[in-house]
């Protein structure tokens, strides 16, 4: 029974603790689109069309306006001032929610995927099997430095040094090997058909 008692208390904190910050954000979602539809209303009043493909024009305007805002608070981002006010809050506000880190990575991973310049995708040979990585640069003595992303976030892992021989180049481009650690290797069939799985060489 206390086992019991405890699996119901630590499920039910555990819930709790991953819909606040859910909540809190759609709360905050909530707002900003009653503010933006604030300002959107005037301007849909000179629209001879209330709706467009079935949907309000005022909750475009709004969602419009909600994207403008958004670029221009990223702009405001990039500056120093800017930096250090995402840094405090990152910190003291959001960093302990999940949520939050989990959205952010991804979005990274986004921004970065067309930006990566010089990585070549590989299969890099692990413990008798075969990981999605990409070769970073030959070393000496014949090893090579290789980044080893985490999936769903093609531009979050970790780098190791391998011998050559247990990383094999493929014929693909980095946003294809990113697109297939975003989706947990869905899609790995077509895109491996024609590559050499035989393990590798772990000397």
């Amino acid at each position: 029974m206390s086992a019991l008692k405890e699996f119901l208390k630590t499920t039910i904190v555990g819930g709790v603790l991953f819909l606040v910050p859910v909540i809190l954000v759609a709360l905050m979602l909530r707002h900003a689109m009653s503010f933006a539809g604030r300002i959107a209303k005037p301007i849909a009043a000179y629209f001879p069309q209330h709706q467009i493909a079935g949907v309000a024009v005022a909750t475009i305007i709004a969602a419009l306006v909600l994207l403008v805002l958004s670029f221009c608070a990223g702009l405001a981002a990039r500056t120093r001032a800017g930096k250090s006010v995402t840094h405090w809050v990152e910190e003291t506000l959001l960093g302990s929610m999940p949520q939050y880190r989990m959205v952010k990575s991804l979005a990274e991973g986004l921004t970065q995927v067309e930006g990566v310049q010089g990585l070549r995708p590989a299969l890099v040979g692990i413990e008798g099997g075969w990981q999605i990585g990409y070769l970073i640069e030959e070393l000496q003595d014949g090893w090579v430095a290789v980044f080893l992303p985490q999936s769903p976030t093609p531009m979050s892992g970790n780098v190791m040094y391998l011998p050559a021989a247990r990383v094999r180049l493929l014929g693909i481009p980095i946003p294809e090997a990113m697109m297939l650690v975003k989706r947990m290797g869905v899609g790995s069939a077509a895109t491996l058909r024609t590559t050499d799985l035989t393990p590798a060489p772990e000397g």
